[in-house]
């Protein structure tokens, strides 16, 4: 899921906040300071983790018992747009309702600056994360990234598709879901934008238009499921096909342990690869604690718990190159040839596609995905 492929992302004061001493990068000494100043908040508050995406429940857990903070979890199953919204809702609330921390899509990112919605902070580690792949100013950074792949239910489906163009056949009726609903979540608008990528032979121009006729196609031949595909509704049957990012549908074979049988697929065309960011909301109520969460996903802590989820984190390359990286999470990947197609969008490509398909689903596909 990352490593050289990273230099391939086009990526193109301060919020106030008094509440907060720490702007920039941390120190030792302040290292200290953040994590008294942190418990004293006593609290975080996140959004959008569930436990099964990208090693999340160990790296809550890992930073709870680290620093014995609480962790209010908001809403685990929300797309990057409902987050956004989280925040534009709670901004002059301090209760249990406002997240501190987003996790979103790239897209999301510098719309979420230019808005006024997120703060900077520039984690310790700061230089070991690529320069394509965070804001020069510390407003957002690169978590983690990974590749659209198809999650199939083998007990079910037994003739497994191998690309976009296999899921129109009479084979997959009543099978294929997306895991979020295109008008809000980054995963589905990049699901929709991967297909139109593989049908356009390529073209990111035309990649959006032609994933929504793709969709529509795939809805009147009643192959498409209006449900939003999860490990629960792909083991009871609901989707036995499910469109996610390979670190979910990774994870989901691993939790359901044959029960039912899961293949993961990497499709032959439209291989879109997916990187993910962390921002500070500009309203957070516990500051501080943001902060510390930072430091510690950014941390060679967090970073590994991330690729034991199969995620592949920003600061991979560091890692490996400092051999940080245990064999046995090297040999839990994919191979390499499996990615060997990638693309990582631009953001221009992003923001371009995400408008069309977020604004012409309902018309042209026409399917309430709830």
């Amino acid at each position: 899921m990352k490593r050289r492929w990273m230099q391939r992302i086009a990526l193109a004061s301060l919020s106030v906040l008094a509440v907060t001493a720490f702007a920039g990068s941390a120190s030792a000494g302040s290292m200290d300071e953040l994590i008294a100043a942190a418990k004293k908040e006593g609290q975080l508050t996140t959004i959008a983790l569930p436990h099964d995406w990208c090693g999340y429940g160990e790296v809550i857990e890992g930073f709870k018992k680290k620093y014995g903070l609480t962790v209010n979890e908001l809403n685990p199953d929300a797309g990057s747009g409902d987050e956004i919204e989280a925040i534009k809702a709670n901004k002059g609330n301090t209760g249990p309702q406002a997240p501190d921390v987003i996790d979103v899509g790239l897209s999301f990112g510098p719309q979420a600056k230019k808005d006024g919605l997120i703060q900077a902070y520039k984690v310790s580690t700061w230089n070991s994360i690529p320069d394509s792949a965070k804001d020069a100013e510390g407003f957002w950074y690169g978590d983690y990234y990974g590749v659209l792949a198809f999650e199939v239910n083998t007990d079910i489906v037994k003739k497994v598709p191998t690309d976009w163009a296999d899921l129109l056949a009479s084979d997959y009726a009543n099978s294929v879901a997306l895991a979020g609903d295109p008008r809000a979540s980054n995963q589905a608008i990049q699901g929709v934008y991967a297909a139109g990528l593989a049908m356009a032979g390529g073209d990111a121009g035309k990649a959006a238009d032609a994933g929504l006729k793709f969709f529509a196609d795939l809805n009147k031949k009643g192959n498409f499921v209006p449900v939003i595909g999860k490990a629960g509704t792909l083991a009871q049957g609901a989707t036995p096909i499910v469109i996610r990012w390979d670190y979910n549908a990774l994870a989901d074979r691993d939790t359901l342990k044959g029960n039912p049988a899961v293949d993961v697929v990497v499709p032959k065309h439209g291989v879109v690869a997916g990187v993910y960011i962390q921002a500070i909301s500009a309203y957070a109520p516990h500051p501080n604690a943001a902060k510390l969460w930072m430091e510690y996903l950014y941390s060679d802590e967090g970073q590994l718990g991330w690729l034991k989820g199969y995620c592949h984190p920003i600061r991979f390359n560091d890692l490996a190159a400092n051999k940080k990286i245990p064999a046995e999470m090297l040999k839990a990947l994919p191979p390499a040839e499996s990615y060997a197609k990638a693309v990582f969008p631009t953001l221009d490509e992003q923001a371009k596609g995400k408008e069309t398909i977020t604004k012409q689903w309902d018309s042209v596909v026409g399917a309430n995905v709830q």
